[in-house]
């Protein structure tokens, strides 16, 4: 019997194209979408996914690539996948780890579609990409703590709205840079950096906030990704000071929220470094499987 690996790369492409004739830019037509993005991933196939838009632009750490030279062009043993899709933006977001200690990852990539020239025809796809040398990072840790977390869809009629969602997100980086800002943090409430987790011990007692937020730090260049199903944004940022050797250069980065009744669930970042480690000389706070915060650390270390 044939592999689900191998019955996903002979049928996604027609089921995609399929999918997407229609006008509208639905649920099923993202699914689809990002089905065929995780077979991609997998498969080390680029073509699987960018056929349907020749002429999309891929962005990787903030950088145009072609997508023959990005993370995609190697086949990756895919321990964990999941989506998120935005049917009021059209667009799409996919977590990937990958555990295999020759080439390790955590990815997050948004993909933006443009239904207005043919269905949901793929217009942007951008990729957060984390590896071996990057902020705190450790797809073992990454893997086993998101595991635990559960992330079923939020019945119907207890879903946040799509402003609420994105609200929490937005107050969460707002707070760096205003100490009047209340974000939203739930009890319990865990977050996963690299291979650092603040959900360990009594995980009903557990906060995300982590004391010590920065009142310097302005985020810009938001770009989100809002699942109302799901209870998610997924905001892409750059984070200025991150990077130690390049203070000036706002480093590539990905922080995916988990809202539910309003409060800040789950939070998972994926860091990308210009410079091994960040440039940082010690140990990098959070990055065995440990609890704490590689991200406070680096506040500390920015002086913050």
């Amino acid at each position: 019997m044939p592999s689900l690996n191998a019955i996903l790369l002979t049928i996604l492409p027609l089921a995609t194209l399929t999918t997407l004739t229609s006008a509208e830019c639905t649920r099923a037509a993202l699914k689809a979408a990002t089905a065929q993005y995780v077979a991609a991933a997998s498969a080390g196939n680029p073509a699987l996914w960018t056929a349907l838009s020749p002429n999309a632009s891929y962005i990787e750490n903030d950088e145009p690539v072609p997508v023959a030279r990005g993370v995609l062009a190697n086949p990756m043993k895919l321990d964990h996948n999941r989506s998120f899709h935005d049917t009021t933006a059209c667009a799409a977001l996919t977590e990937l780890i990958v555990t295999d200690t020759a080439k390790p990852y955590v990815v997050h990539t948004r993909m933006l579609f443009d239904p207005a020239l043919d269905a949901a025809r793929i217009k942007t796809v951008e990729s957060t990409v984390a590896t071996t040398g990057d902020w705190a990072f450790n797809a073992t840790g990454y893997l086993y703590w998101n595991s635990l977390e559960s992330w079923a869809p939020i019945p119907e009629g207890q879903r946040d709205s799509r402003d609420t969602i994105k609200a929490a997100g937005d107050a969460y980086f707002d707070r760096w840079n205003d100490t009047r800002v209340e974000i939203p943090l739930g009890t319990p409430c865990a977050r996963l950096e690299g291979g650092a987790y603040t959900g360990l011990g009594r995980l009903e007692e557990n906060t995300c906030n982590l004391g010590g937020f920065p009142s310097n730090i302005v985020v810009t260049n938001r770009r989100y990704i809002v699942d109302e199903e799901m209870g998610v944004v997924d905001i892409f940022i750059g984070f200025p000071g991150l990077d130690r050797n390049v203070p000036t250069r706002p480093a590539p980065d990905s922080h995916l929220f988990r809202v539910q009744g309003g409060k800040v669930r789950y939070i998972h970042t994926v860091s990308h470094c210009f410079t091994t480690r960040c440039g940082m000389t010690g140990p990098v706070p959070g990055s065995g499987n440990v609890g704490g915060g590689g991200e406070r650390g680096c506040r500390r270390g920015l002086g913050v």
